[in-house]
């Protein structure tokens, strides 16, 4: 079976990590997978770029100074909204016509537009699109936080000036998304259970297929191995409990550094000895921004790229933290639990699917800082590490292997290919 992957990045962000690891899972099970992009960083052959480039910048800024009109010229929410207004036809190319199935995941930013999408639709290839957050079921958003008029229809759009009206920007590329979804039978991938369900309430994707795999994870990079080799490697201290904290931008408020922050204080008030012990490990852009305000020792690391550093960081540490405020199925909880590193995170989205409460982790209450610090002393200085490490493990091993992934995966290909030939 030869399936095209289509992702606005090779690399970059969540989506991208999670659609190039299931592409080579798909491949490692027989099957011909290739990946189409806006942004190629890599030299693989299996990776193709959609060209002219300067082209498709040139529509992604088009797209962002439209949507900054439309925010009165308000960089608040510029990023968080998008309206598929840009984007190019890969009905045309040659990748395109020689697949037998066509998988969308991330494609915002000019990579593809409701037209575009709408074209791929009408091609008479069988669709499958993986839902990395809610904006193929809402008009405009990636988060709705509490927002609940995607089960209706999308109005009065708490991320546009005043919040909206009966016809705004949201309402308006809401009935482009419901022309484009009429009559089309789309097979739609969550990657989690909670978004599976967030999907089924949406009125945009009525009557369409709806399930949810987990993103794919590479056992051979991301495994348990020893601690104080990585910490050497890495040159952290021997003699500290770690905390790591990961994010692509780490002063992202819905990451929830402030959060993390108050947790922290509230760790170290009135245990000096604690202060002593416990060290925190940043990862992500922008990480010296939140190191010098915690209360611990911390060790900023930056942005890191390279997978098999990422493996020997979360082997340098003794635990995980994602205080997030939104999440899907967080490829970072995932890796960490895959080194044996217990997680601790708020009870949103998909965290809990991931982290099972005071057995390879533990999940915290919504938003409250209280209850982090309880999971982070638990974690640190309670619990049995090694039995919560043993049990992270043997967590991704049974759920999110590579070939278990795939294989899920390679069951939604045949039922659509078969609903397509049925249709016909």
């Amino acid at each position: 079976m030869r399936i095209l992957i289509v992702n606005t990045s090779e690399r970059a962000g969540g989506a991208a990590v999670a659609a190039s690891r299931l592409m080579e899972a798909l491949n490692n099970n027989g099957e011909k997978a290739r990946m189409l992009v806006r942004d190629k960083t890599t030299d693989s052959l299996t990776v193709l770029p959609v060209r002219p480039q300067w082209l498709m910048r040139w529509r992604f800024l088009w797209e962002r100074l439209t949507i900054f009109c439309r925010l009165r010229f308000q960089r608040k929410h510029l990023f968080e909204i998008d309206t598929a207004t840009c984007g190019t036809d890969i009905t045309k190319t040659r990748e395109f016509r020689e697949a037998d199935v066509i998988h969308l995941h991330w494609v915002n930013q000019g990579m593809l537009s409701l037209k575009d999408i709408g074209c791929i639709l009408r091609s008479g290839k069988p669709v499958v699109w993986t839902m990395h957050d809610i904006w193929p079921a809402t008009s405009l958003c990636h988060l709705t936080f509490q927002c609940r008029s995607f089960r209706s229809a999308c109005r009065y759009c708490p991320y546009l000036p005043g919040g909206g009206s009966e016809h705004d920007l949201s309402a308006k590329v809401w009935r482009r998304k419901q022309r484009m979804l009429e009559g089309q039978d789309v097979f739609f991938v969550a990657c989690s259970r909670w978004l599976e369900n967030e999907a089924k309430g949406s009125a945009l994707l009525k009557g369409q297929h709806i399930t949810s795999i987990p993103n794919p994870i590479d056992s051979r990079i991301f495994y348990r191995r020893d601690k104080a080799e990585a910490r050497r490697k890495l040159g952290l201290p021997q003699d500290k409990k770690l905390l790591l904290f990961v994010a692509q931008r780490v002063t992202n408020v819905n990451k929830g550094v402030d959060y993390l922050l108050r947790a922290c204080q509230l760790l170290a008030d009135g245990h000096d000895s604690l202060k002593e012990q416990i060290g925190l490990v940043v990862m992500g852009g922008h990480a010296d921004e939140v190191t010098g305000g915690m209360p611990f020792a911390s060790y900023a690391l930056g942005y890191v790229s390279d997978e098999h550093a990422v493996a020997d960081i979360y082997n340098a540490v003794d635990a995980f933290v994602l205080p997030s405020l939104s999440e899907n199925l967080p490829n970072t909880i995932m890796e960490a639990m895959a080194c044996g590193v217990p997680c601790v995170g708020f009870r949103v989205g998909g965290i809990p699917e991931e982290i099972d409460h005071q057995k390879n982790g533990y999940v915290a209450a919504y938003r409250d800082a209280e209850d982090l610090c309880r999971g982070l002393r638990w974690v640190l200085c309670e619990a049995d590490h090694e039995s919560l490490s043993r049990n992270a493990v043997s967590k991704v091993a049974q759920n999110y292997s590579q070939s278990s992934v795939a294989l899920k995966y390679i069951e939604v290909y045949n039922q659509a290919l078969a609903f397509k030939h049925y249709k016909i």
